[in-house]
């Protein structure tokens, strides 16, 4: 059936059905984007807003209504709104350019879809990084009451998670993809060679690094605040005694949050969105994109926390409810980032090679006890197709994959209208991936059987896996996703397609082939050295030089393409021009390839028969300090190597001194944009 014929039934029976109940309502929103300047974390900044505030306000229906949105853009650049976890038509699922136009500059949209199903969802911009400055609010839709079914009513607050930074998302994206390990170090989680030592950990930390395995990133980016309905502290009304409803959205770009209440446990009742058999936990990992409602219990008179705490440990932010004094909930101990078992825990817990203890201060999501209050089986007589799904990338290039390909690369997966689709998502990173279908819900297959969950939204941990799958009943183009803002705008995703194999999607433009320079020099008393390239997807174009102030100091300059295959191997391609070669141009070619403990070997041979073999590595000695050392073989000028000391004083600048067999001793500064 053809697309457009597909969304038109699908419309005009939605149309139907609501005119024809009179229960359902027509619910209409006026939504604003504008840019206002407000203070977060201390610093004046310039942030998207919806309706003058972060986040937006809160949409309230009822199921059976009709919704009309009209979102009013005032930037001076396109946006869109995607209603997360919310069944619609495809037309109106909001990911510009695939599913829905652009909102361009100085234009209105009207989205209109009917409400089909209750729960806790959220809204946010589906365009480049808009939902890192402020693009997000929560949507809460009510059941509809029937003589038969009448809604229980409590009272509820909704609380948005989310994370803010005072840098551009722009400049944070740039600092990730030029493999900078500047956030790690100001939150502390960089695993350094004292921080083993201290911890007696010191044969795990190098076992790690014999694997050729990069430190475990709980989180890319250093906030500078994390956040509740906007605010990184909030006060809500509550008595003793008192039965609340949370509904609890996590809103952020990047940041994954233990949530829990100073007064007791919390009582599960559903998961994005969807009623859950109630559960009483004290403590839940929340990933990005998911959704939870909990009852809490206000045990007596004061001001009771909920606090929600970033995963990897770097802040918290806090709701207060009741009035006297304040009863704090207790810390969420710190991850381990030594040992292979406290790195590795939640991929093996996912795989079910072990089982976390109940009283573990860091339990990974408990998509083992959370249990449909229906059955979820498919039916029988559905036709079956299986797909495993490697979910691939790395922190040193920052690109971010699904089989090794990112979407610019293999933008689709086909289903068929009908069959019934599991998907086998195997995480081959050492990163948390949040993965999003839109436009349906699937079952996340596990210890519940023919009650397994619901999700729109689901966490595979690092070196782990999960089994999901759904029905494929809703044509059209539908995003499938890593919800870490800054992987999925560099290639973590797929669109799941009715339109066949050969179908080619439209999809916005990501900063993943954009060029962008990034330069890194390093000036000291008695040399330079460094590189200035301009990055492209898997490409690099690259002038590198090494140059003496004396007269007649050895010299070398390099124009250089090199080209990325993964994280242990890239090739090179250029010229050279240094005194090495009598001050004339030869052309050389080589790769570079990473051995056991993260040692970048590279290999080159120019146009004279000439080779040239050398090693590098940077051992991270503390917080902050470095030793880099590097060593090359050069069959025309033999031995150059050097070792250096340096300490990070921040993102761009860096205190360096430095031994050079060819230059002497020097210090001074390194610079990195």
């Amino acid at each position: 059936m053809p697309r457009s014929v597909a969304t038109v039934i699908y419309l005009i029976a939605s149309a139907f059905a609501l005119t024809h109940d009179a229960r359902g309502d027509l619910r209409e929103y006026d939504l604003t984007i504008a840019e206002r300047t407000i203070n977060i974390a201390g610093v004046e900044r310039q942030a998207l807003t919806i309706n003058g505030s972060v986040p937006g306000p809160t949409l309230f229906f009822t199921e059976g209504d009709d919704a009309v949105i009209r979102v009013h853009n005032t930037l001076d650049v396109s946006t869109s709104l995607h209603w997360h976890g919310i069944l619609l038509p495809n037309a109106q699922d909001g990911v510009p350019m695939l599913t829905t136009p652009p909102i361009e500059p100085g234009t209105t949209f009207a989205y209109h879809f009917p409400i089909l199903h209750a729960g806790t969802y959220w809204y946010h911009s589906h365009s480049g990084l808009q939902e890192q400055r402020g693009m997000y609010g929560a949507i809460v839709i009510a059941p509809r009451a029937t003589a038969a079914a009448p809604v229980a009513t409590i009272r509820e607050e909704v609380l948005v998670l989310s994370d803010w930074t005072d840098e551009d998302p722009v400049d944070v994206m740039h600092t990730l993809m030029r493999g900078s390990n500047w956030y790690a170090t100001r939150k502390g989680s960089l695993p350094t060679i004292l921080g083993a030592l201290s911890q007696g950990a010191l044969t795990a930390y190098w076992q790690r690094e014999w694997s050729r395995m990069a430190p475990m990133d709980l989180s890319d980016v250093a906030y500078d605040a994390f956040l509740i309905n906007g605010q990184p502290r909030v006060a809500m009304q509550g008595t003793p005694g008192e039965r609340v409803r949370l509904r609890i959205v996590n809103a952020s770009a990047s940041t994954y949050f233990y949530v829990q209440f100073a007064g007791g446990t919390m009582q599960i009742i559903a998961a994005d969105g969807l009623d859950v058999a109630p559960i009483e936990l004290p403590r839940v990992l929340m990933a990005i994109g998911e959704t939870y409602d909990a009852i809490i219990t206000i045990p007596s008179t004061g001001a009771w926390e909920f606090r929600a705490t970033a995963h990897d440990g770097s802040g918290s932010a806090s709701a207060f409810l009741g009035e006297g004094d304040e009863q704090r909930a207790p810390d969420v101990p710190r991850a381990d980032n030594y040992s292979m078992t406290g790195m590795l825990k939640s991929g093996m817990e996912s795989s079910g090679a072990m089982t976390m203890s109940a009283d573990d201060g860091r339990p990974p999501p408990p998509y083992r006890m959370l249990r449909s209050t229906t059955a979820t089986p498919f039916p029988d007589a559905a036709p079956r197709r299986e797909l495993t799904l490697r979910l691939t990338g790395n922190m040193e290039r920052y690109l971010w994959s699904i089989n090794g390909l990112t979407i610019n690369q293999e933008s689709t997966i086909p289903v068929r209208e009908g069959e019934v689709l599991r998907f086998i998502l195997i995480n081959d990173t050492m990163m948390h991936h949040p993965m999003h279908l839109h436009g349906h819900f699937f079952r996340v297959v596990g210890d519940q059987g023919d009650y397994s969950p619901l999700k729109h939204t689901v966490d595979v941990p690092p070196m782990g896996r999960r089994v999901i799958e759904f029905e494929a009943n809703a044509y059209g183009d539908w995003m499938f996703h890593c919800h870490l803002l800054y992987h999925m705008e560099l290639g973590m995703g797929r669109v799941v397609t009715y339109a066949g194999a050969d179908h080619t999607p439209s999809l916005e433009q990501t900063m993943e082939n954009k060029p962008f320079l990034v330069v890194d020099a390093t000036v000291l008393s008695n040399m330079t050295t460094g590189e200035a390239r301009v990055m492209m997807g898997l490409d690099d174009f690259a002038v590198e030089w090494q140059t003496g102030y004396k007269p007649n100091s050895d010299f070398e300059y390099n124009g250089v393409w090199s080209h990325w295959f993964d994280a242990n191997f890239s090739t090179r391609l250029g010229t050279r021009f240094s005194d090495q070669q009598k001050e004339t141009v030869t052309a050389f070619t080589g790769f570079d390839y990473r051995l056991p403990l993260l040692i970048t070997a590279r290999i080159e041979i120019d146009s004279e028969g000439d080779g040239r073999f050398g090693a590098s590595k940077t051992f991270d000695l503390a917080t902050r300090w470095s030793l880099v050392t590097d060593c090359s073989y050069d069959t025309t000028s033999k031995w150059d190597w050097s070792v250096g000391l340096e300490y990070q004083l921040t993102k761009q600048f860096s205190i360096v001194t430095m031994y050079d067999n060819e230059y002497g001793f020097g210090a001074g500064l390194r610079l990195q944009f």
